[in-house]
């Protein structure tokens, strides 16, 4: 019965939204306060489990009043890392009372109208206390004993390292040792190569692990061997369950390898109390078959009725559980994907050369590839596939940043939202490179047409509650939009029992927002225009004219959209694939198409000159369909697949497509379609005559200015950053023309139309003024004459100072947090500068109010602001001008318009500035007063590592100023 109201529910759901088309008229009309289906969301983090039904209640109505679209419950320890505090251990993660209040999660979220998903494991990865050794991650081991030939052997062969008391034998060879075949080269990196470590957390190029060179490390000190397969010789059936081999031995020396699979010493990570345990085996149906019966099933039938409809997703967090290199059926399933038996290449494992180097690193690919066809089949698609069966969708990190043994976009084909990561600047992270990695994830999302590119967002190692919301939160959250998000989670909401005072329980990690922080209050304008961003976006379909092919290599994880390998931008935007979608592609009208439906002018293949043979038949295939591909001719295959008839059919393919010769740059006709090499993708696009689809007129920064580009029906909708904390004037040159521009800004609802612009060679260009990490929508969609021109030189006002508001301030502290209830600052000045530690380490609200005389003339037709200019730490203020509530500020430069409120003559101005917990905490911590006013696991005086400082720099706060009065002067 329940499926049958499921199935009735989907096919009502699907009827209304069909009557109900996104278009135009719809983002209009919604766009001021979308449907809360466009809200933002949160990892709500369980810390410790120590929750409890007030907790829990107070969060989802702190997070309903907000209009969070839901939250994804995420059980893990944390509170203690870094030489935090230890906090009071709740219900362990699964058990009954655990169960019992995540129920009544439901039933709140429920009654509240929100969507809730949950991580499937206490911390990550998958693993934990009950995980046996034959389910947990497995790699290769091997002992080696050298042996006089010629003789009857009766040895007693050591058995290799084990982890846990498992181990399992694979095989045991016998390998001859000439003198001739010694050499002096070795396989390098080859501990990576075999897939026994992760290669780094943010995103790293992996492709050297295809080649010796000046990247590799010497792993091996001992002497080498070139292997021929013929002359490697199985002694499997010679050894008895004991471990006893007898052979008789030929003439020669041999060493004897004795190579089986045990553990790795990978562990559960972050969890809370007693989950800890060893990491499952993600190359195994059975491990995951196991753990999804023992730990997931229990807590799916404990939420009953409220699994698919309250209860709509599932997560694991991303890979962060080293290598593993071995399953139990792994030889058979290498045979099944790759055609060929792995057995003889196994003494690679201790060092030996098969054949010769270039050999043994073709096995070496094919060995991570098939690790990577088995966590994307047997883990991730096995996850999805349970969570259909419970009408849910599964939302993993499944491909990167940490460089596992992934092919990141085949494990997104299992994810019903596609998930990735961005972090605001901290001291871990402080760099772009190391901070940004959404393009793989919208990639993929567009590439197989899955609608919601989700992000665990805003995380941090080192800040505490003091992240500038619009310097380190707006301006990656707008870097990112531009990459492709389209659903932001904080990261993290922590729960935190009222009993646990304020500012509470909290991560280690994380910017911190939740109903504990100082400025929850004030949240909501932040939150809207996240909001108002998000309801675009989700509903656009991408627009770009390069599709990037990054290889069929593993670990394959794709790094932060600047990164730009086929040299697109700017200018121009692009989608990545996988070998996975390339074997998919499809022409239509002169374009490639990917299964999502998404089109693109020109397929670019990557610099390392390496295809797989099936790749290049498919590129051979789109060539004669019509495609224009960019790529150097390939010199080889790095993969044993088909033998020597392959190498020599690929050899001759090559030789068809780019022709024997070899040069630099050069462009050929190739069946309907043309290969090019030697050029980046924007110099290939313009030399075709295709003009940019995004152009900052006289600048060629890649970082200053970026944009995305969607098509809503028949509108063309960019969405433009300014990534500077300047006010900057640009003149933006649309690969549009015939429509209206207009401008609408997500700070505030206003939607204008453009008055100024022009139209010229089918582009429209216009000029933006955009303020420091300013953002906004340029929307086309009104039918105009091809050569109406604007009216207007400028779609902005500028700003000239009318009043300096200088002199004296009353400021008032809220006395119970130690501030004094009334003071007088004879200027604006930081907190953290004056003599009163009361103020000097104060947290909270603090109130200025100002009388001052207007001595301007005021007219009507003019339009007049309240300029703050800077306002510290998290930058939050609101404003009131006699009695008139003028909103929330939070972003550079903290204006707002006065008009209907200034008056000559005495005017009443009052400014409630907000900072974070981080200076009071501090002062808990330094103040020598034995009255302290919070309470938290939290310790500032240590660095991100943890380790101790010798002082707790304080942060600045409070409002700075200059404040001024601003009259607008349009041009």
């Amino acid at each position: 019965m329940r499926k049958i109201i499921l199935l009735l529910t989907f096919i009502l759901f699907a009827f209304i939204n069909a009557k109900s088309q996104v278009d135009y008229k719809y983002l209009k009309e919604n766009f001021k306060n979308p449907d809360a289906i466009y809200g933002v969301n949160c990892w709500w983090w369980w810390l410790n489990g120590n929750v409890n039904k007030a907790a829990i209640t107070k969060d989802l109505e702190a997070m309903k009043s907000k209009s969070f679209q839901g939250a994804m419950i995420f059980d893990a320890g944390g509170h203690n890392q870094r030489s935090n505090k230890e906090i009071p251990a709740g219900p362990l993660f699964g058990s009954e009372e655990w169960n019992k209040l995540f129920v009544f999660a439901l039933d709140e979220a429920k009654r509240l109208g929100l969507t809730i998903g949950f991580n499937i494991q206490s911390g990550w990865n998958l693993g934990g206390p009950r995980v046996a050794p034959k389910y947990a991650a497995k790699q290769l081991t091997y002992t080696e004993t050298k042996i006089e030939g010629e003789q009857k052997i009766s040895l007693q062969l050591e058995v290799p390292e084990s982890r846990k008391g498992f181990y399992e034998d694979i095989v045991v060879l016998a390998l001859p040792l000439d003198e001739k075949n010694k050499t002096d080269k070795s396989i390098t990196n080859l501990d990576l190569k075999l897939g026994f470590h992760e290669l780094g957390g943010s995103a790293p190029d992996t492709r050297f692990l295809l080649d010796n060179n000046s990247q590799e490390i010497q792993t091996k000190d001992k002497e080498t061997y070139i292997l021929e397969t013929n002359d490697i010789i199985d002694l499997s059936s010679f050894m008895n369950d004991a471990g006893q081999l007898n052979w008789d031995a030929p003439k020669g020396e041999w060493a004897i390898l004795r190579i089986g699979y045990t553990c790795t010493d990978s562990e559960v990570s972050t969890s809370s109390g007693e989950w800890q345990g060893d990491v499952l085996d993600y190359m195994s149906k059975d491990a995951f078959d196991f753990y999804w019966k023992d730990v997931v099933e229990p807590i799916m039938g404990a939420a009953g009725d409220h699994v698919g409809t309250t209860l709509k997703y599932m997560e694991t967090d991303s890979w962060e559980c080293g290598g593993m290199n071995w399953t139990d059926d792994f030889a058979e399933d290498f045979k099944n994907y790759r055609g060929y038996d792995l057995i003889n290449y196994l003494p690679i494992v201790a060092g030996y050369v098969i054949k010769d180097i270039k050999t043994s690193n073709a096995f070496l690919a094919d060995l991570r590839k098939t690790i990577a066809d088995l966590v994307a089949q047997n883990h991730y698609a096995q996850f999805q596939a349970y969570a259909h069966k419970y009408d849910m969708g599964v939302q993993p990190e499944s491909a990167g940043p940490h460089a596992g043994p992934l092919d990141g976009i085949k494990n997104y084909g299992f994810n019903d939202i596609v998930m990735s990561e961005f972090w605001s600047p901290s001291p871990h992270r402080p760099n772009p490179e190391n901070r940004f990695f959404l393009k793989q994830a919208s990639s993929a999302a567009h590439i197989y047409g899955k609608k919601i590119i989700g992000a665990e967002s805003f995380t941090t190692i080192g800040p505490h509650w003091n992240d500038e919301i619009w310097h380190d939160q707006k301006s990656s959250f707008d870097h990112e939009i531009c990459a492709g998000l389209n659903r932001m989670y904080f990261h993290t909401f922590t729960c935190s029992p009222p009993e646990m005072g304020l500012p509470g329980q909290e991560y280690f990690a994380g910017t911190h927002i939740n109903p504990q922080v100082t400025w929850w209050d004030q949240s909501s304008a932040f939150i809207d225009y996240m909001k108002r961003t998000q309801m675009i976006v989700q509903n656009g379909k991408f627009v770009a004219d390069v599709l990037y092919y990054y290889g069929d290599h593993v670990p394959n994880v794709f790094p932060y959209k600047h990164s730009d390998p086929a040299g697109t931008m700017p200018g121009f935007d692009y989608d990545v694939t996988d070998e996975n979608i390339l074997l998919k592609l499809k022409m239509e009208d002169g374009k490639i198409v990917v299964p999502g439906g998404i089109n693109y002018r020109v397929l670019v293949l990557p610099d390392h000159k390496v295809l797989s043979m099936a790749a290049l038949k498919k590129i051979e295939e789109l060539l004669q369909q019509g495609a224009h591909v960019i790529g150097f001719k390939p010199t080889r295959l790095v993969s044993l697949v088909g033998g020597e008839v392959e190498q020599d059919e690929f050899k001759e393919l090559v030789d068809k497509i780019w022709g024997k010769d070899e040069t630099p740059k050069g462009e050929q006709k190739y069946g309907k379609g043309e290969i090019a090499w030697g050029y980046t993708a924007k110099e290939y696009l313009l030399s075709k005559n295709i003009p940019t689809d995004f152009n900052v007129v006289e600048s060629d920064s890649k970082v200053d200015f970026d944009y995305i580009h969607y098509k809503i029906g028949d509108s063309d909708v960019y969405f433009v950053t300014n990534q500077t904390e300047k006010r900057q004037k640009i003149n933006v040159e649309f690969r549009v023309s015939g429509l209206q521009p207009e401008l609408w800004d997500a700070l505030t609802g206003e939607m204008k139309q453009a008055t100024a612009f022009t139209q010229k060679e089918k582009l429209t260009t216009v000029p933006l003024t955009l303020e420091a990490y300013g953002a906004v929508f340029v929307i086309f969609n009104k039918e105009i004459d091809n050569n109406q021109q604007g009216t207007t030189e400028h779609n902005y006002a500028d700003y000239n100072t009318t009043q300096n508001i200088n002199g004296a301030w009353n400021v008032s502290f809220d006395t119970e947090w130690g501030g004094p209830a009334n003071v007088i600052f004879p200027k604006l000045m930081d907190w953290t500068k004056h003599d009163d530690e009361g103020i000097k380490y104060y947290s909270g609200n603090a109130v200025y109010t100002k009388t001052f005389k207007v001595d301007f003339k005021i007219s009507k037709d003019s339009q007049y602001f309240i300029q703050l200019e800077n306002v510290q730490d998290v930058g939050i203020a609101e404003v009131k001008i006699n009695g008139i509530d003028k909103g929330i500020l939070w972003t550079k430069p903290f204006r707002v318009e006065i008009s209907d409120a200034l008056k000559k003559g005495e005017n009443n101005l009052e400014i409630t500035v907000i900072n974070s917990w981080y200076n009071r905490v501090a002062g808990d911590e330094i103040s020598n007063n034995n009255k302290k006013f919070t309470t938290t696991n939290i310790v500032l005086k240590h660095d991100f590592r943890g380790r101790p400082i010798n002082e707790i720099p304080l942060e600045p706060s409070g409002l700075i100023g200059p404040v001024t009065i601003e009259k607008a002067v349009l041009k």
